[in-house]
């Protein structure tokens, strides 16, 4: 079979295919030129879900007839910068949003695609390319900026056309590239219409986390924690909403490494690594983290639409998020949020909470937080000490404090903590609190040291193939810390002298199996973490107060005050609710004061 040259438009449209999937891809494609052309406004205008027509205006540098027919011309670019001797500089070293130098060609070997451009001073431009074939072209009358209209997307490539969904989920594929590109840069206006309808609007100035929360649910503001953290030449900031204030998809997590959009295994790992024990399995968090380093510490170029890439040190940036994310979520303390619709109020919620704050009346539970013995005697009884007869009321008519969760005032069906606080009542679930503060516990007391290892009466023999016992050994140091101690037996064997005492008697095979593929993809040993992670869980599980007990005021005053001088206590360890607050405004509403 002889080897022979393809024709330059079928070129086009194979490079198309690995550039234009469905309308979205056209669309990234041309609102990235924009940015990337200087924009400060961009407007896109859809039709059919952008199956039957794109159109993408902006007010940018624009192009001159000749930089126009090069701009369709294959690997072109404007986007690489020029070297001192007048060549390329490395890819690397790439800025921008690009470079792209297929992407218009592409685009138009498989349209009806209208270019329209005007530099300021200079006159316009319009070229018009059906299916690869220059058709028209000649002046345009147009503001300084570029309009691109593309039509008939795949029309003559029935082959592609079929695979396109309905024009309702090619729309919300589309309406997501804008959503993500306008949060990227709150500098630039964006707006977008779809079949003669504006959907979306965007203005310029916004700060990241206000254009973040209108682009996804304005309730986000309230119920997230700003992200802040750096690490040698990488920084990381953005918002992520606190464990109680969750979707049901992760398509609600928006990443970006230098401005640019990018849906990366790397990253959503390390959120699932932040959120651990905190969300059930089924629900995700809402987060928008803009990673930015420097251009040479990242390689964007490793994928044909430029939706993944590779950094050089990949554990380096998973420990900043994992850790950037836990810092932040340490720090909203006790907060909770819970959306009830089938209640008859708008909503029940548990509030940003400021710091306790004590006064002269709080004499009743005062000696509760301030009093390390009587704190301390209320702890042991409420951790050690069995049910019994309670001589006192469960409810006495003192006012209330300001405790952040308010002062006991009662149970309801020995399960559910009822307190009065300043501004509103708070129901605490008894067993879901107690199971997250002796979790915490536990966790602080592994991180006090190396977790105690079990030695192996024979140790025993794991056969693996060589790559993964390659990275168990480079990794044994680090694994010892856990209680995992391993040696080398052989060119495809690891002996297994100890296991983590946590665990009791794992499957070492299993376990050491299950670590090799985690260091394969992530050079993180994450399954013997979240494997004591769910150790811990358990015990906390088996170690808290349950539901059905009986608990004096002093016992439920020692679980509330508890609760705000601990992490994450908002949620339980399988990510439900602690707590719920009903306002006062919500009661009046309840009894028609409102």
């Amino acid at each position: 079979m002889s080897i022979r040259r393809l024709p330059e438009r079928l070129v086009n449209r194979i490079a198309a295919g690995e550039v234009v999937e469905r309308p979205a891809s056209a669309l990234k494609e041309l609102a990235e030129n924009a940015i990337d052309a200087g924009a400060t406004r961009i407007a896109v205008s859809l039709r059919e879900g952008g199956v039957g027509r794109i159109e993408v205006a902006d007010d940018g540098c624009g192009m001159t007839p000749a930089d126009m027919a090069l701009a369709l011309e294959r690997h072109a670019t404007s986007k690489l910068p020029e070297g001192p001797s007048g060549e390329d500089g490395a890819i690397e070293a790439v800025t921008t949003l690009g470079f792209r130098g297929e992407a218009l060609p592409s685009i138009a070997s498989v349209s009806r695609c209208t270019i329209e451009s005007r530099p300021r001073g200079a006159d316009g431009w319009a070229r018009v390319v059906d299916n690869g074939r220059v058709v028209r072209e000649g002046p345009a009358a147009l503001p300084p900026g570029t309009r691109v209209i593309v039509e008939e997307l795949f029309a003559k490539v029935p082959a592609r056309r079929k695979f396109l969904r309905s024009a309702r989920s090619e729309y919300a594929a589309c309406l997501d590239v804008v959503r993500r590109l306008a949060m990227a840069r709150p500098d630039i206006a964006m707006t977008v219409e779809h079949d003669g309808r504006r959907v979306l609007t965007a203005d310029a100035g916004d700060d990241r986390p206000s254009r973040v929360a209108a682009l996804t649910d304005r309730m986000l503001g309230e119920n997230a924690v700003p992200i802040d953290a750096e690490r040698d030449a990488y920084r990381l900031g953005g918002v992520a909403s606190l464990p109680t204030f969750n979707r049901g998809v992760a398509d609600h997590q928006y990443l970006f490494v230098n401005a640019r959009p990018v849906r990366d295994r790397l990253l959503l790992g390390a959120i699932r690594g932040a959120y651990a024990e905190m969300l059930p399995r089924d629900r995700h968090a809402i987060v928008a983290l803009f990673l930015d380093l420097p251009p040479e510490l990242v390689d964007v170029n490793v994928h044909p639409a430029k939706a993944e890439v590779r950094f050089s040190d990949a554990v380096l940036v998973r420990g900043l998020i994992v850790s950037g994310l836990r810092r932040a979520l340490d720090a909203a303390g006790h907060r909770a949020v819970r959306r009830a619709p089938e209640a008859p109020v708008d909503m029940w919620r548990a509030e940003p909470i400021a710091p306790s704050a004590f006064s002269g009346a709080d004499r009743e539970f005062d000696t509760l937080v301030l009093d390390r013995p009587a704190v301390n005697e209320a702890r042991r009884t409420f951790f050690t000490g069995p049910p019994q007869a309670r001589a006192e009321p469960a409810w006495s008519p003192t006012p209330p404090v300001r405790h952040p969760l308010g002062v006991a005032r009662g149970q309801v069906a020995t399960t559910y903590i009822v307190a009065e606080a300043e501004d509103g009542l708070v129901l605490v679930d008894q067993h879901a609190a107690h199971e997250r503060i002796v979790l915490e516990r536990l966790r602080a007391a592994a991180a006090g040291g190396r977790i105690p290892a079990q030695a192996l009466l024979l140790p025993e023999v794991v056969e693996l193939d060589e790559p993964a016992c390659d990275r168990l050994e480079a990794r044994a140091g680090e694994l010892s810390d856990f209680g995992l101690e391993l040696e080398r037996f052989g060119p495809r064997a690891m002996l297994v002298r100890a296991t983590p005492a946590p665990l009791g008697k794992p499957d070492a095979a299993a376990l050491l199996a299950d670590l090799a593929d985690e260091l394969a993809a992530y050079d993180e040993a994450l399954s013997l973490r979240e494997r004591l992670d769910h150790v811990a869980a358990t015990i906390a599980c088996h170690g808290s107060v349950r539901a059905g007990r009986v608990l004096s005021v002093a016992e439920m005053n020692a679980l509330l005050r508890e609760m705000e001088a601990t992490p994450h206590s908002g949620q339980c360890n399988h990510g439900r609710p602690t707590w719920v607050k009903l306002a006062h405004a919500d009661i009046e509403k309840l009894f028609g004061r409102r």
